[in-house]
């Protein structure tokens, strides 16, 4: 780890509105926030949103800056990306941002039933050799079920063709309601004010002239969810720090 890294895991320490709990102290460090996130750190009702996989925490502090009546909390394990968006947020002094550093195969160890309203997957790693490692998979869905709202909104916002369409098979399986859907984001007419903060990767794939796709859906309590059944091409292109790793060219 460079000097780099050390000093920014140094600042995250000291940072009031970011809280460290990755597997290596999970067990062993209670964590009192669960249900009173609005009570003890945002000291207001206002709804909360997590951001899953936030890197840099673009959308983090970008939400943050445009919606003042809501709560942001971007959540990763790399705490050096993180950082960025964590000391932009704490220099413009920004109330209703936080950020939560740990996986999120445990994300429900942090939120109480009905304790979030929203939840944005930015550019997720589509994980193409295991669904249960994938944000939209049922794996994760029942998760997000333990503490979202009943028929809370899930925002995905890729450049995976894999992601994108295994989320759509995913969704028509379990019929969940689909607010908006675009397989190319930018010429859909629906590049609103929200869905233009862009991430750094998002840009270099933007300019790489990959479309990037958007779904807007929500996700009911009721009901058992089911993982598709189907057959889906690989990408056929590396995107940030992924490749296919195989020869393989369809997955389930």
């Amino acid at each position: 780890m460079g000097k780099g890294k050390l000093a920014k895991f140094a600042d995250m320490a000291s940072y009031p509105h970011v809280f460290e709990y990755p597997y290596s102290v999970v067990d062993d460090v209670p964590f009192d926030m669960k249900g009173n996130w609005n009570r003890d750190f945002f000291k207001n009702d206002n709804p909360i949103v997590l951001e899953l996989g936030c890197g840099r925490g673009e959308y983090t502090v970008g939400l943050a800056r445009r919606y003042a009546d809501k709560n942001f909390i971007g959540v990763d394990i790399k705490g050096a990306r993180m950082w960025t968006g964590a000391t932009e947020a704490l220099n413009e002094g920004l109330k209703n941002a936080a950020f939560l550093r740990t996986n999120i195969e445990i994300i429900d160890r942090f939120f109480a039933p009905g304790e979030v309203s929203e939840i944005w997957l930015t550019f997720s790693d589509p994980q193409m050799k295991k669904a249960t490692k994938r944000l939209t998979s049922t794996y994760f869905m029942e998760r997000y079920r333990r503490f979202l709202v009943p028929g809370g909104v899930i925002h995905l916002k890729t450049d995976s063709n894999f992601m994108f369409t295994y989320t759509k098979y995913m969704i028509e399986a379990n019929r969940l309601p689909v607010e908006f859907i675009t397989d190319d984001l930018y010429h859909s007419g629906m590049d609103d004010d929200i869905l233009s903060i862009r991430t750094y990767y998002e840009q270099q794939w933007l300019d790489r002239g990959l479309n990037i796709k958007y779904i807007k859906f929500r996700l009911p309590h009721e009901g058992v969810l089911q993982e598709p059944d189907v057959e889906i091409e690989l990408d056929d292109y590396r995107s940030y720090n992924r490749s296919k790793r195989s020869g393989l060219k369809t997955s389930k």
